[in-house]
């Protein structure tokens, strides 16, 4: 095991986090050679801590768990933060700062969800996650991407306060905010469900998809196809695996992109129905 100069209990997405918004006090000489080594040093930090709940607090009442690391968690962080890296060398020829603080913060914020332990801090993530992408479609600076960043925050945040609503009538339930394995039985578990679906692309919850990842820049399109939708599946897998609706919506994911994938002329748009795609196959 690698030996770290952090404590364990410092969590590698907050750090990502911080030094993100560090980027614009970044000499431009040096900038982007910082930017991939903060995702570099976050996994390195990574493999030193061993598996185990860290950074828990208590909040009236309920437990914290900043962060969460097992098996499916790691895992999952590994590919976020191997995705951050080569996203950052891609869009190396980017000068624009707003960009470059969004490819670190956004990836950093589902990094932070991928690790989360509890619902609270799930949900904190969750939103920070919304609010830092849509910077990546604003920051086409047109019109068309600003009325699409619009939509586009307001059913990312709209997917939060599901959650929201959904885990305090869970808390209040079960008297547990823990992000675990749960049951389509009651409303609450429902209702983090469809935050879930939303934030996945589910079929008829799937046209914010198409609706604003065009209209980002090239660089932040190919950033916005890998983390939002995939937080979403880590998060399914985590609380519902073995779900069986899920069989019926997944398969029905894989099949009706294809066609509009087919008849569709805008290459980006074409993307955007293959993410719908392969998400149902996950």
């Amino acid at each position: 095991m690698i030996d770290s100069v952090l404590p364990h209990s410092w969590n590698p997405a907050i750090l990502l986090i911080i030094g993100g918004l560090l980027v614009p006090l970044i000499p431009l000489q040096i900038r982007k050679a910082y930017m991939v080594a903060l995702p570099i040093l976050a996994a390195l930090h990574l493999a030193t801590i061993p598996m185990g709940n860290y950074g828990e607090m208590e909040f009236f009442g309920f437990t914290l768990t900043n962060m969460r690391l097992d098996g499916l968690s790691r895992i999952v962080a590994i590919v976020f933060l191997l995705a951050t890296t080569l996203n950052v060398i891609y869009a190396w020829y980017v000068n624009d700062t707003v960009q470059q603080v969004a490819s670190i913060v956004y990836p950093a914020s589902a990094l932070g969800g991928v690790l989360s332990g509890d619902f609270i801090t799930l949900f904190v993530f969750w939103e920070l996650a919304a609010v830092s992408s849509v910077f990546l479609i604003w920051a086409s600076r047109t019109e068309r991407a600003y009325k699409a960043g619009m939509r586009y925050i307001i059913i990312q945040v709209g997917s939060g306060v599901l959650l929201l609503a959904g885990l305090i009538l869970y808390a209040l339930e079960t008297g547990s905010i823990e992000f675990t394995l749960m049951k389509l039985e009651s409303l609450p578990v429902l209702l983090i469900f469809l935050a879930f679906g939303i934030k996945s692309a589910f079929p008829l919850l799937h046209n914010w998809v198409q609706d604003s990842y065009p209209e980002s820049t090239v660089s932040g399109t190919i950033v916005l196809s890998i983390f939002t939708t995939k937080l979403a599946v880590y998060s399914l897998a985590r609380g519902f695996a073995g779900t069986e609706q899920l069989i019926y919506i997944g398969a029905t994911m894989t099949l009706f992109p294809i066609f509009f994938a087919v008849i569709e002329d805008n290459l980006r748009k074409v993307l955007t129905y293959s993410i719908n795609n392969q998400v149902g196959f996950m």
